[in-house]
């Protein structure tokens, strides 16, 4: 089943589902600033657009374009700066 997520206010959608790697959700967010906490390990794939990350741990911030990735472990806390409405891919472990 496909489930629909909505946070900060609208200004990030998100449409879950499961897949033979596990689950996922692929999603758009709206220019803003973000922090964001994991349960489970996520892989974050930008689809779209770009975002600007301050991982768990890290001093500097660090830019992901389309086609790039990052991880976060679970249980950890990160931060998001995206600039114009940004698609993408997160999965679960």
């Amino acid at each position: 089943m496909i489930s629909a997520n909505e946070y900060f206010d609208g200004n990030v959608k998100s449409l879950g589902y499961k897949s033979a790697k596990g689950n996922s959700t692929v999603g758009v967010m709206e220019a803003g600033e973000y922090e964001f906490g994991t349960s489970t390990h996520e892989t974050m794939i930008v689809v779209e657009g770009e975002m600007t990350v301050k991982l768990p741990g890290a001093s500097e911030w660090q830019t992901y374009k389309a086609g790039e990735a990052y991880e976060i472990d679970a249980n950890e806390k990160f931060q998001v700066k995206v600039y114009e409405q940004t698609a993408y891919l997160c999965q679960y472990k």
